[in-house]
Order: C-alpha cells, then sequence, then structure tokens
C-alpha cells in the first residue's frame, strides 16, 4: 500500500507566485553573474553564449546560401566560401549544438528536478563555464585572423599543411572539451549523490535520464577528440608524423580518431533533445508515459551503441569489407533504441488530453522532422546506397533534419516550455504559435531540396555547381531567409515578455507534476525553501497536484522523515 504524506508526517508548502526574492536579484553587478556558484545564473550565461553563437553561425549559413544563388561567384570567392562554410560548421557544432541543451537547460534544471539546491561542486560548475569561454575566445580569434578553410571536421592531410589558423581553432575546440567532461562528471555525481528523499531511479524525470546517459558520452567520448586535436597540433608544429604518409604516419588514423568521437557526439547532442520531447509530451497530453523504463533504459542503450558506429562515416575510406558490414548492422542496430522513444511518444499521446500550446507544436513538429532523419540515416547506413550518397547534399540534409530538425526544434520546445520558470514571465502565445509556424516551414523548404540535389549527384561543400541544380538551389535559400524570419520574430517576442509587467507567470502554468515546478517562478536562490519529498512518478497526472507539492519542513525531523520516505516509497 502507497505510503501518504499523512503517514509520513509530511506537510505540504504552497508556492509563493512572483517572488520579490528570487536568483535573478539575489545579487546584482557584472562581478556577482561572472563568480556566481548558482547553477541557474551559470545556465543562463551558457543560454547566453549560445544564443550568441548560434546567431554567428547562422549569419555564416546565410552567406553561404546566398553565394549558392547563382552557379558561378555572387558575392564571394571560393577561399572566403571555404572558410565560412568551415566556421559555419564548427560554431555550430563546438559553440551551440553541443552544449545547447546539457550545459544551459540542463544546469539550470537537472538540480531542481532532483529537488536539489545546486549541482555537487557548483565551484567545477563555475570552472566549466570559464572554460567553455575561455575557448570560445580562441575560436573567436581563429575568425579574426583569416578563419579555417578544412572543413569543420579538419580532415588530415589537408588540415596539416593548409596556412589558415588550424592551431588556434582546434586548441579552442581542445579547451571547450575540458568543460564538456567537467560538466558530465557534475552531473553524474548530482544524480548519483543529491535526488531528493523518496526519489528513486524509478521516479526521476526522463530528462534527467536524458542528461545521464549524454554525461557518460561527454566523460568517455570526450578525451578522444581532445587527445586527436592534440596530435593535429603536434603534427603541424613538430612534424611528428601521426596523420602524415610522408612521415610513416595515417590520415585515416586521424578519421577513426576523430568520429569514435564524434558520433558519440551527435547523440551528446540529440539524447537531451530526446528528454526535453518526453517532458513536453507527457505534461501537454496530461498522461502519465508510456514505457517509461523503455524510454529510461534506451537512453542508455543509445549512449552505449553510439560508440560502435563510427566506421559508418567511412564506407568509402578503404576499410575492410568485413569492417563495413559490422557497422552498417550496427548503424541498423542503434535505430532501435530510437524507434521506441518514438512509439512510446505516440502511445502517449493516444487519448491524451492533448493541449496545442506552443512547447507541444515544437515536440509534433520534432517527431515529425527527426523521424525523416533518422530514416535517412537508416539509408545512409546501407552500404550500397551509401555509396552513391556519400559526401552529397543528401548528407548534408539528412544531418541537419537530425541536428536542426531534431535538437534545435526541441531545444525550441524546451525554451518555450521552461521560459515561465526561468524568467517568471509569460511569452505571447499567438506570435509563438506563429514563429513555429514560419520556422516549420522555412526548415522543409531550405532542407528538402537538398534531399533531392543529393540523390542526383550534386557534391556537397562545392563552391560551384551545374545549371541543373539552380533552381532547388535558389529554393533552398529562399528558405533560410524564411527560417531567418522565424528565428528573428522568436527573439523578439520572447525579449519582449522579459520586460512586460503585466504577463508575470504562475508557478506551474501547464498544470506539470515533476518537482522544479514546485518551486516559484523565477525559482528562489537555493531552489527550494524546504526539503522537497517525492512520494509518486513525475507523470502521475491521475493524481492531484497537491500531493506534488510536499516537503520537509526543517524542524529538525528531517533526517527521520527522509528515511521513513526512502522505505515506505519503496514498498509503495
Amino acid at each position: 500500500m502507497a505510503a501518504t504524506a499523512k503517514d509520513l508526517n509530511i506537510r505540504e508548502f504552497p508556492v509563493e507566485e512572483n517572488p520579490k526574492h528570487h536568483y535573478l536579484n539575489a545579487e546584482t553587478g557584472l562581478k556577482s553573474w561572472l563568480f556566481t556558484v548558482d547553477h541557474k545564473r551559470i545556465g543562463l550565461m551558457y543560454l547566453a553564449s549560445i544564443i550568441l553563437f548560434f546567431f554567428v553561425g547562422g549569419v555564416l549559413a546565410l552567406a553561404l546560401r546566398l553565394e549558392l544563388w547563382e552557379p558561378a561567384r555572387t558575392f564571394m570567392d571560393a577561399d572566403t566560401y571555404n572558410r565560412v562554410f568551415t566556421l559555419h560548421g564548427a560554431v555550430m557544432v563546438f559553440l551551440f549544438i553541443i552544449p545547447s541543451i546539457p550545459a544551459a537547460l540542463g544546469n539550470f534544471f537537472l538540480p531542481m528536478m532532483l529537488g536539489a539546491k545546486d549541482v555537487a561542486f557548483p565551484k567545477l560548475n563555475l570552472l566549466s563555464f570559464w572554460i567553455y569561454s575561455f575557448g570560445a575566445l580562441f575560436t573567436l580569434y581563429s575568425i579574426a585572423h583569416g578563419g579555417v578553410d578544412t572543413g569543420w571536421t579538419f580532415y588530415t592531410p589537408y588540415s596539416t599543411s593548409t596556412g589558415t589558423a588550424v592551431i588556434s581553432m582546434t586548441l579552442g575546440v581542445f579547451i571547450m572539451g575540458f568543460s564538456s567532461i567537467l560538466t558530465g562528471i557534475n552531473f553524474i555525481v548530482t544524480v548519483h549523490k543529491m535526488r531528493a528523499p523518496g526519489q528513486t531511479w524509478g521516479k526521476l524525470p526522463l530528462f534527467i535520464w536524458s542528461l545521464y546517459a549524454t554525461a557518460i558520452i561527454q566523460v568517455l567520448a570526450t578525451p578522444v577528440l581532445a587527445i586527436t586535436l592534440l596530435l593535429l597540433i603536434m603534427e603541424r608544429t613538430l612534424g611528428v608524423g601521426i596523420f602524415d604518409p610522408a612521415l610513416g604516419g595515417d590520415p585515416v588514423l586521424y578519421q577513426h580518431f576523430f568520429w569514435f568521437y564524434s558520433h558519440p557526439a551527435v547523440y551528446i547532442m540529440i539524447v537531451p533533445a530526446f528528454g526535453i520531447i518526453s517532458e513536453v509530451i507527457s505534461t501537454f497530453s496530461k498522461k502519465t508515459i508510456f514505457g517509461y523504463w523503455l524510454i529510461a533504459l534506451s537512453s542508455l542503450a543509445i549512449a552505449f551503441i553510439g560508440f560502435l558506429v563510427w566506421g559508418h562515416h567511412m564506407f568509402v575510406s578503404g576499410q575492410s569489407e568485413l569492417a563495413t558490414v559490422i557497422f552498417s548492422f550496427l548503424t541498423f542496430f542503434v535505430g532501435i533504441p530510437t524507434g521506441i522513444k518514438i512509439l512510446n511518444w505516440v502511445a502517449t499521446m493516444y487519448k491524451g488530453s492533448i493541449d496545442m500550446k506552443t512547447p507541444m507544436i515544437y515536440a509534433l513538429m520534432f517527431l515529425f522532422l527527426f523521424s525523416i532523419g533518422g530514416f535517412t540515416g537508416i539509408m545512409l547506413g546501407a552500404l550500397s546506397v551509401n555509396v552513391h550518397l556519400h559526401d552529397t547534399y543528401y548528407v548534408v540534409a539528412h544531418f541537419h533534419y537530425v541536428m536542426m530538425g531534431g535538437t534545435v526544434f526541441a531545444f525550441l520546445a524546451g525554451i518555450h516550455y521552461w521560459w515561465p520558470k526561468m524568467t517568471g514571465k509569460m511569452y505571447n502565445e499567438f506570435w509563438a504559435k506563429v514563429a513555429s509556424v514560419v520556422l516549420f516551414i522555412g526548415f522543409n523548404v531550405t532542407f528538402l531540396p537538398q534531399f533531392i540535389m543529393g540523390s542526383q549527384g550534386m557534391p556537397r561543400r562545392y563552391y560551384s555547381y551545374i545549371e541543373q541544380f539552380q533552381t532547388l538551389h535558389q529554393t533552398s535559400t529562399v528558405g533560410s531567409w524564411v527560417l531567418g524570419v522565424g528565428f528573428i520574430i522568436v527573439g523578439i517576442y520572447l525579449t519582449i515578455s522579459l520586460f512586460s509587467k503585466a504577463n508575470k507567470a504562475s508557478s506551474n502554468p501547464w498544470g506539470a507534476r515533476a518537482l522544479e515546478w514546485m518551486s516559484s517562478s523565477p525559482p528562489a536562490h537555493h531552489n527550494f525553501n524546504y526539503t522537497p519529498v517525492v512520494l509518486h512518478n513525475p507523470y502521475d497526472f491521475h493524481k492531484p497536484i497537491s500531493e506534488f507539492r510536499l516537503g520537509i519542513d526543517g524542524s529538525g525531523h528531517g533526517e527521520e522523515t527522509e528515511s521513513k520516505v526512502e522505505l515506505s516509497s519503496d514498498k509503495a
């Protein structure tokens, strides 16, 4: 029989609406932000940084699409084009999409979802942000000094011989890798050691499971990238002969090293997005999540299998036939846990009381777009198809349907879902829905034509092309303009909401059940004014919300109560 709050002498705590004292005004001044150890402020600083770099990467993308309006030169030469697409890729991958959800939203909400006051190592968390910022400065330095023309993968042997700023760019990525590792360690320890009383592994929000799986990848895979880039720097500066055939090296070895990190890194980008979608779909369907353990464990399965499929990037590199067959099979295999998630999300919505608010709209768009990205990825995993489509625009479209149609649309769902909690303000729902439609249309007009171009043999990264592809390129370019307008609309109404005094958010505008919604909006400096006690699953929408606002009052009996809760909740 399930334990009740009365049985455990736990009291319900009222949640203060729009508190006068919260984390945003706890301290003032630039110094209070730069030296804060509050995970919420650190999360916001990450968020501001990645939005800045998303803007930079987006402007570079628009420049690329504009240049491809004509088959020959439009406004930049070939060398400039190479540098622009390299910077676009490097900025978007290393500075925006990898840290976007874990470092920004994860930092803000992981402790709150656990009922903790902060992460396990607050000062290490701040150090992670400083390291990220320091590495980003090297990237900006590289942009200011002519950029890099190697592509964001920095493939040898060209990257060891080009005269562009490869050393400073790769050094920046190398430094930022330490930020990723430290964040991963911090999250793992926090999940293991700082869960609220009663919060067993079976009561963790699925967003926490996704961050936990991502942290494992960050800790295990990022050192491989760091070593690879360090060897590349040594190759350029000392001529050590790791990748240079003239010195006894092997350039294909670089690809093995790079993709051993970079394919798991794809899951650093997308697995946290899966966690956001789980939260949003359950909340706006007002239903208990279908297949909780299947979704939770599939995140760990993706993290594990993701380490075994790097070779599908190298089907045309000359690796053995046996290796290509094995990597092809594993590529198909990794689609199973992802398919499990999609099936369970759809089952959650079945007969649910669906509320089509903006976060839910973005979640539904995610399901459509990511499914296209996933299916086309399976096609690229087939050996015979891959040989034809390798290094074509088909790969570009597939990658963007996974990374932008998946991660970015999930990120937008998360931003709109948690915006009231982070800021205490509600955004304009009408304009938010308008922007979501504009973004959806712009995205598909941009990237669907690229599937067609790729299937017809249009190589990616090419500065010029034959005239038969001009109409498709121009369609894609127009779509990029629509996409840009959509993001501008999002930026405008979110900014307006920050300064409006008439749109204050309640503590739980969506009627959610997870712990972060049991605090005030914006949250207090230490998240909760009491120790939350977890008696139920965070997706138990059939139970009244009052049963989720429970805690220990700090009267000296907290330790005894925590013990009772752990035993009783396990029996329940």
